[in-house]
């Protein structure tokens, strides 16, 4: 098929958008390239030709990106376009999904994740995870934050885990308001909490990398407010990735934002860049609201 020249300017976007969207143009394209900045001076972690296939379905297609160290990532596109697949192969969290096959190469700190000898237990702690939905384990407040950290053996007393579950509830903006309850199941929690508490958990075992899957899609205004607070103060003790299906939330989160569609990286960029004058028609038209 022939190449199709891409728009390299706000103006070119607006000559050329005049005509009719045809998505299915953008999906069997084979030559396509990833628009903008994908690479980071001082990566954290590297992905490079990424292909992720469930049973014969093409999941994710030649994708190569970084996330930069210290820097809060927003992964955003239209539902199944791959954000949450490729987030997950960050810890091989595909790896349970027996379907599931991935492709390419991945380090951390240059350190093949991939490799035969890579423990997945000590990766998952390295690159921990929150999910969408908040799900404490049924334990109490404290137990749920010294989980990882027991089986990981980072305490050799009680006093040392102590430190460790205040110092982790502090960071996630929890303890003031738990301190008095820590023996309280964490399912009693509100939602926003058990969130936070999640984070709490998740910041326990001392990651480098911290994962997040569309973290605040079941949560208030209020609460969505407070964890994007937390986002952006973690950020100066962990690289951050997170998956949004809000563009307002990406915007005021991350640095840097990469914009998938059908499987595929489109651009990536700084999010300031990307949100005011993107240089690819397709993240236009899904910022602007014409599809997604």
């Amino acid at each position: 098929m022939e190449r199709v020249e891409q728009p390299g300017t706000a103006g070119d976007i607006a000559s050329t958008s005049k005509r009719p969207l045809d998505i299915r143009e953008h999906v069997e394209r084979a030559d396509y390239q990833t628009i903008g900045t994908p690479f980071a001076k001082d990566a954290k972690m590297t992905a490079r030709n990424v292909n992720v296939y469930y049973a014969d379905k093409q999941a994710i297609t030649n994708v190569s990106l970084d996330i930069g160290r210290n820097e809060v990532i927003a992964m955003i596109g239209p539902s199944g376009c791959g954000k949450s697949t490729f987030l997950r192969t960050l810890n091989r969290m595909n790896d349970i999904i027996p379907i599931c096959r991935v492709e390419g190469e991945f380090a951390l700190d240059g350190e093949d994740i991939y490799g035969e000898e890579q423990d997945t237990v000590l990766l998952r702690a390295r690159v921990g995870m929150v999910f969408q939905k908040p799900n404490p384990f049924p334990k109490s407040i404290y137990e749920n934050v010294a989980y990882g950290p027991r089986i990981h053996g980072l305490a050799h007393n009680k006093a040392e885990m102590d430190e460790i579950v205040e110092d982790s509830l502090r960071r996630a903006s929890l303890f003031n308001e738990v301190k008095d309850q820590l023996d309280k199941p964490g399912t009693g929690l509100s939602g926003g909490q058990q969130q936070r508490l999640c984070i709490a958990r998740a910041i326990a075992v001392s990651p480098e990398v911290i994962l997040m899957d569309e973290p605040c899609s079941a949560l208030d205004p209020i609460a969505t407010a407070r964890i994007e607070e937390l986002i952006d103060e973690l950020r100066e003790n962990y690289t951050i990735a997170i998956v949004t299906h809000s563009m307002q939330q990406a915007a005021r989160v991350s640095q840097r934002t990469a914009y998938f569609h059908m499987g595929k990286l489109i651009e990536v960029g700084d999010t300031k860049q990307v949100f005011t004058m993107p240089k690819h028609e397709l993240t236009e038209n899904y910022i602007t609201g014409r599809f997604g």
